[in-house]
This record gives structure tokens, sequence and C-alpha cells, in this order.
């Protein structure tokens, strides 16, 4: 039956506009030009021991960094039986299709990011299994205090060409801490700016500072890639969060990969908020751990 169904996701989509993925490609029978997302002329990689994007090796941005902060990556954060048995649990209520080759299912409130409207009916909280998952983030230094309102799991499958574009997540209701779950593969995040101007480089600090003269290059040309491994939980904050859009290409989806985002709530909604209220009812929802997706 599993491999029926998973037939029959592979037959269809649910892309819109200017979005596609590798089944309504095939259907128009040609090679489009967004089969591959185009390369930023600067790629550099995210190094989670220093907090610093690096330049590779071997190429012309070797020595070269920035710092970039706002990112933590906690590996191992679940074992594999956790993994496995949580993947079990969302494989048991249906996946929604979802634009550019991906499944959703939504633990949360039905938003209007546009009009800035939501309705609570029929968020009955996030699901039993993230209860341990949130307890958990609780150890960690930086969320001890994170309460998310929201869980949005998402299925990738190199099989659908499944990617995501860059994109900066709301931040009318949802707030600082951005907090993603990967499962069942590796994967990477890239990191871009729509910034004009230029970012300057230096030293990388494995090289000791002002070992290089000064370079800049074209923000906009710029593209930083997290390496993000198989159970880890990776956290985006300040500018990491709010300045640099974040991205899954195609070509970084090689496996399965399920991954739960779980966002919490903008200042409106917290006590003092001008909407405080609605965010306490909106937490209790969520934190009773008894929703279904929606």
């Amino acid at each position: 039956m599993a491999a029926a169904a998973e037939a029959t996701h592979l037959q269809v989509c649910g892309c819109k506009g200017i979005r596609t993925c590798l089944i309504c490609e095939r259907q128009r029978h040609g090679s489009p030009p967004w089969q591959l997302s185009p390369q930023k002329k600067y790629c550099f990689r995210y190094c989670p021991d220093t907090g610093w994007a690096m330049g590779p090796k071997d190429s012309d941005l070797e020595g070269w960094a920035f710092p970039f902060p706002g990112v933590t990556l906690i590996t191992d954060f679940v074992t594999p039986e956790e993994e496995a048995e949580m993947v079990r649990l969302m494989d048991s209520d249906p996946w929604k299709l979802s634009q550019s080759g991906r499944r959703k299912q939504d633990y949360g409130p039905k938003v209007n990011f546009r009009k800035q409207k939501l309705k609570i009916a029929g968020f009955q909280g996030l699901p039993s299994f993230s209860q341990m998952v949130v307890q958990r983030m609780g150890l960690y230094p930086g969320l001890e205090d994170f309460r998310p309102v929201e869980q949005c799991n998402l299925d990738y499958s190199p099989e659908r060409g499944s990617a995501i574009d860059p994109h900066l997540d709301d931040a009318w209701l949802w707030g600082e801490r951005l907090v993603s779950l990967n499962l069942l593969s590796a994967t990477v995040v890239s990191m871009s700016r729509d910034a004009p101007g230029s970012l300057l480089l230096s030293s990388a600090p494995s090289i000791g500072p002002d070992a290089l003269e000064g370079r800049s290059v074209p923000s906009q040309e710029v593209e930083v890639a997290i390496s993000v491994p198989c159970r880890s939980l990776l956290v985006l904050t300040g500018a990491a969060r709010h300045q640099w859009t974040h991205a899954i290409h195609r070509r970084h989806i090689q496996a399965r990969r399920v991954c739960a985002t779980f966002r919490e709530l903008s200042s409106e909604f917290l006590p003092g908020g001008k909407r405080q209220d609605l965010g306490q009812e909106l937490l209790q929802a969520a934190l009773s751990f008894q929703g279904r997706p929606v």
C-alpha cells in the first residue's frame, strides 16, 4: 500500500505559478532553464566551530571569510530510533501536496499574512510526538524559553525534484527564532541576500588577522552553504533570520528528507503586546500537544 501511495504522489504535484518540480516539468516535455538553481558567483561554507562563512579550499576565495552570526547547529539532537518513530507517526497522517515538489503537514492556526489575519478554529495543538522534542530544546542555551505555536513538516524527495526557493519567514506573527529538525538525510541550507552593496571579507580565522589585504564582493552574488547533518537541529536568529534568505536547492536533496520547523510568536502576541490574549490562546492550544494536521 505504501509503495502504491508513493507511486501516486509521483504522478501529481502541487506547483502553482512559476514554481515547478520534476513531475510537472516532465509533463511539459522539455528541459526547462529552471531545472537547476542558478549558482551565485561567490560561494562560502558556514563553519559551526567559528561561526564564520569560509571560502572553500582550492578556490579563489580560499583564505577569505566573514562573520556569519545567528546560526546554531546542534548535531545528534534525536537518536536514530526517535527519528524513525517520528517519521512513522508523520506518515500515519496524510501529507498534502505543496509547491516545488514538496509535501507538507501543518500544525498551527490558519494565517493570511498579507492581510495579517488568523483563525484559531480547528487548531488543536502540536502533535503529541513533538512534546519530547520541545522539552529537549529547553535544555540547550538560547532555547530555554522557546515555546513554539506552529509546526510545519515538509517532505522532500529527489524523485519529485523537491526544493524550496530563497525566502524570509514572516515576522508579523512569527518571532525571533526559527528552529528546524532535519530527519532521514543530510542536506544543505543555502543562505543569500538581496540587499545591494558590498560585503567586506577578512582573513579566515585559521590564518590569523590581517594575513590578507582587504577585499569586498557584491552582496547579491554571495551564497553561504550550511551543511545540516541528519538528526540535527538548526536554529536561525538575528541577521540569519531577518537579513539572509534561506533555501534548499534541488541538487541538495539526494534522498528522502523530512524537516519539522517550529516557530514561536512575535512580540505583538506575547505579554505586553497588543494581541497578547490571542497569543496566550495560541500557546495554550499549541502546547497541549493534541494536534492533527490542519
